[in-house]
């Protein structure tokens, strides 16, 4: 056997395999054999039928399955022979087999660029501001003043205001026509945008009871295809009325928020607005440090792992926004930038895999189980419980996969240019 390899792209093989004569012939012998053996031809006895009859009706057939016999069981031994480990299924051009000459295919695949030096040390980031002030204080005692807050009707009454938590019943009319039930019911914070403006407008200054009808004009890209680019009319009743009513910051509100005095709780609010702002800046510094790494290394991806990376990314951000109760539409710029977010991210995984061979860097146990504990202590579980759930292997692989590369990230960073702000 006789193989020929050309680079005909950084990341795109075609090997070359000519199979000899006298194997070809062999096998194509080794078919008509076993045929002969099971064909049923009209005249002859079951294995009796001459070797021309069997090739007049089946030479087609015979040699169709000997070449893929061949290329089965020469193609691992070829990419082993030369050490070539393809990213893709390989694409077989065939040539026509005729049993008494060689036999000659190519194989075409793509492969991992050859990566000679990465330039990772010196790359520029700056680390955004990790000191929490008032304003993001204030901010925290806001938050839990609403988590604490109760709901009441207005006192006196009066009628609805921005802010006010409404309970509201509607029918839509399109084209003459009610679409869905006919007394749908929501509950909805006016100005909080959980509905349409022009709903939350028309709400404001309806008393319970009071009824409004709304026009609106639905976009051409509205999750209800049959709502699409139509005109309709919420019939709006305004059925119940609240306001929030927030605790007075005092001592009773910091006890009830696991502090013991304001001051106390400022000083908690702190801490953890810092440590958040630590984690966020972190992740904003790998962030420009992988940019610049693929800056730095504008190296060839192979087009099939960066499909690969694309179409998760997709799914990913398709099951997040149907979480949140959104509908994500694949449009062609939201593939552009997806396609775009995978190629940078393929190139950062083959940098960052060669830096991890330069500089030696494995997983040790100690990693795993920081790695463990740091999960933990993000999700807010026991770490036991964490370590049962990473006993499937691919999730294990994964989480390898992240240790690592935190371990990679860690030694770009200690030789980064890192200014603060």
């Amino acid at each position: 056997m006789q193989v020929t390899v050309e680079k005909l792209s950084p990341v795109l093989l075609e090997l070359k395999v000519e199979v000899p004569a006298d194997r070809v012939r062999s096998e194509v012998d080794k078919a008509y054999t076993a045929l002969a053996r099971t064909a049923h031809i009209k005249g002859f006895r079951p294995g009796k039928a001459p070797r021309h009859v069997l090739a007049h009706l089946f030479s087609g057939r015979v040699h169709s399955d000997v070449a893929q016999r061949l290329v089965d069981s020469t193609l691992n031994k070829a990419l082993s022979d030369h050490n070539v480990q393809p990213l893709s299924q390989p694409s077989i051009a065939p040539a026509e087999l005729v049993p008494t000459e060689t036999f000659a295919y190519k194989a075409r695949f793509e492969v991992r660029p050859e990566i000679e030096k990465v330039t990772w040390e010196g790359l520029e980031a700056k680390r955004p501001a990790i000191v929490a002030n008032d304003d993001m204080i204030d901010a925290e005692v806001q938050r839990l003043r609403r988590e604490h807050s109760t709901v009441q009707a207005p006192d006196p009454v009066r009628p609805a205001e921005k802010g006010d938590l409404a309970t509201v019943t509607f029918r839509l009319e399109v084209g003459g026509a009610t679409m869905g039930p006919e007394n749908q019911e929501i509950e909805t914070e006016i100005g909080s945008g959980e509905v349409m403006k022009e709903i939350e407008d028309a709400l404001v200054g309806l008393n319970e009871g009071d009824h409004k009808d709304v026009e609106i004009e639905f976009s051409e890209r509205h999750q209800n295809a049959d709502l699409r680019g139509k005109k309709g009319v919420f019939h709006l009743t305004l059925k119940e009325d609240k306001v929030r009513v927030f605790p007075e910051v005092d001592e009773e509100f910091a006890k009830d928020c696991d502090a013991e005095s304001v001051a106390a709780l400022r000083d908690k609010l702190r801490a953890k607005i810092e440590k958040e702002l630590v984690e966020k800046a972190s992740d904003t510094v790998a962030e420009q440090l992988v940019i610049e790494l693929c800056k730095q290394n504008p190296i060839p991806v192979p087009p099939s792992m960066v499909e690969q990376q694309a179409q998760l990314t997709e799914r990913e951000l398709i099951q997040t926004a149907r979480r949140q109760g959104q509908k994500v539409e694949p449009n062609n710029e939201l593939r552009a930038r997806v396609r775009a977010d995978a190629e940078m991210k393929v190139r950062a995984g083959l940098l960052m895999a060669e830096i991890a061979k330069e500089k030696t860097l494995i997983l040790t146990d100690d990693d795993i189980e920081k790695g463990y504990q740091e999960l933990a202590e993000q999700t807010g579980k026991n770490v036991n419980k964490v370590k049962a759930e990473y006993r499937d292997p691919k999730k294990q692989e994964m989480l390898r996969g992240m240790i690592l590369e935190d371990k990679i990230l860690d030694v770009i960073e200690s030789a980064a240019k890192i200014q603060d702000a």
